[in-house]
C-alpha cells in the first residue's frame, strides 16, 4: 500500500475527513502517522520522508524547495478544499507531481447561496425584513421584479457561475452572462445569452459575481458599473472583495439607496471597523459562508477518496490541476 499523511488544520481535517472519508482512506492506503499541522512538519520534516500521498486540505504548508526535499518519495497531493494558489511553488510544478483540489465540491454550496440570494432578491425579501425590523411594523409591498421574465446576470462562467445558471434554468428568468473565455454555444447550453460586462449591469435586474482573483481581475468591477444598474437591482458577490472597487461601490450606493448589494466577501475581509458596508441600509454582509461549512466540508472530502481511488487504479484523475489551470483561477 502507498504510505499517506494527513497533512492540514485540525479543525480541517475534522471537517473535511469525516469518519467514512477516513475509513475509506485507511482501507486505500497505509496512513503511517497521525494528521500533522504545519507547525509539526516544521518541527519534525522527517515525518515527511515516507510520504507518498498526502492528504490535505485548508492549513497545507507551501510546496516547496524544503518541503519537497523533505518529501523525496512523494507521488501525488490531495488537497480537500478548493483553491490552490498558496501551496503551489515553481520547484513543485517542475517535479511534475500531480494535484488535485476539491473545488468543484466546494462550488456546490457558493451555487446554492447564489441561488437562494438571487430568488429572495427577486423578491425584494431583504428590503422588506429589514424595513419590518428597523420600523416596528409592516410596511408598504415594495414594487419587485419577481421570478418571471426578470433578467439575471452572471460574471465569469467557472465552475460556480455555471451551477448556478444550471440552477437557473428550471425558472422562467432570462440569464445573461459575462466570460470573455466562453463561446456563445457553451454559454447557450447552461441557458445563458452572452453580453459584454457594462451592458450585463445595465440589464440586470440581479448581478452576481464569480469571477477569481487574479492580478488582472482586481478591482475590474467599477463604481460605473454600479452607477449603470437599473433602478431597483441588486449586486451578490459570493467572490472576492478585492475584484470590486469597494469605495466606488460604496459611493454609490450612498447616491442610490434604491439599489443594493449582498456581500458575502469583502476587502480587507471583514471590512475594518468604521466601514460604511456595517450601517448602510441597502447593504447586507453576510461572513464568508457560501462556502463549505459544517458537513458540506465532507462533500470535499469524498473528492479525494474518489481520486485517491482513481489513482491507485492507474486511472486520469478528474479534479487534477494543471499549471496552466491554475494561472487562471482563484
Amino acid at each position: 500500500m502507498l504510505k499517506a499523511l494527513y497533512l492540514l488544520n485540525p479543525d480541517a481535517y475534522q471537517n473535511i475527513y469525516g469518519p467514512e472519508q477516513r475509513a475509506a482512506i485507511a482501507s486505500l492506503v497505509d496512513v503511517y502517522a497521525p494528521p500533522q499541522t504545519a507547525e509539526s512538519v516544521r518541527a519534525n520534516p522527517s515525518i515527511l520522508a515516507p510520504a507518498e500521498v498526502i492528504l490535505s486540505g485548508w492549513g497545507m504548508v507551501p510546496l516547496d524547495e524544503a518541503f519537497l526535499a523533505a518529501a523525496p518519495n512523494l507521488k501525488a497531493v490531495f488537497y480537500g478544499a478548493g483553491s490552490i494558489k498558496r501551496i503551489v511553488t515553481d520547484a513543485f510544478w517542475a517535479r511534475g507531481i500531480p494535484i488535485t483540489s476539491s473545488y468543484a465540491a466546494n462550488a456546490v454550496p457558493v451555487a446554492e447561496y447564489t441561488l437562494s440570494q438571487i430568488l429572495f432578491c427577486l423578491k425584494k425579501g431583504w428590503q422588506h425584513a429589514l424595513a419590518i425590523k428597523r420600523e416596528g411594523r409592516y410596511p408598504p409591498r415594495l414594487p419587485v421584479p419577481g421570478a418571471y421574465g426578470s433578467t439575471v446576470g452572471i460574471i465569469s462562467l467557472g465552475m460556480i457561475g455555471r451551477l448556478v445558471c444550471q440552477h437557473l434554468q428550471r425558472f422562467d428568468l432570462k440569464v445573461l452572462a459575462y466570460d470573455p473565455y466562453v463561446k456563445a454555444d457553451e454559454a447557450a447550453a447552461l441557458g445563458a445569452e452572452l453580453c459584454d460586462l457594462d451592458e450585463l449591469f445595465r440589464q440586470a435586474d440581479v448581478v452576481s459575481l464569480h469571477t477569481p482573483w487574479l492580478p488582472e481581475t482586481e478591482g475590474m468591477i467599477t463604481g460605473a458599473h454600479f452607477a449603470a444598474m437599473k433602478e431597483g437591482a441588486t449586486f451578490i458577490n459570493t467572490a472576492r472583495g478585492a475584484i470590486v472597487r469597494e469605495p466606488e461601490m460604496i459611493a454609490v450606493l450612498q447616491q442610490r439607496p434604491d439599489l443594493f448589494a449582498v456581500l458575502d466577501v469583502t476587502y480587507p475581509e471583514p471590512p475594518p471597523p468604521g466601514s460604511p458596508l456595517y450601517n448602510l441600509d441597502n447593504v447586507v454582509l453576510t461572513p464568508h459562508i457560501a462556502g463549505s461549512l459544517g458537513k458540506e466540508c465532507q462533500r470535499m472530502g469524498q473528492i479525494v477518496v474518489e481520486e485517491l481511488q482513481r489513482f491507485i487504479r492507474g486511472e486520469p484523475l478528474r479534479w487534477a490541476i494543471t499549471r496552466e489551470q491554475a494561472a487562471r483561477m482563484a
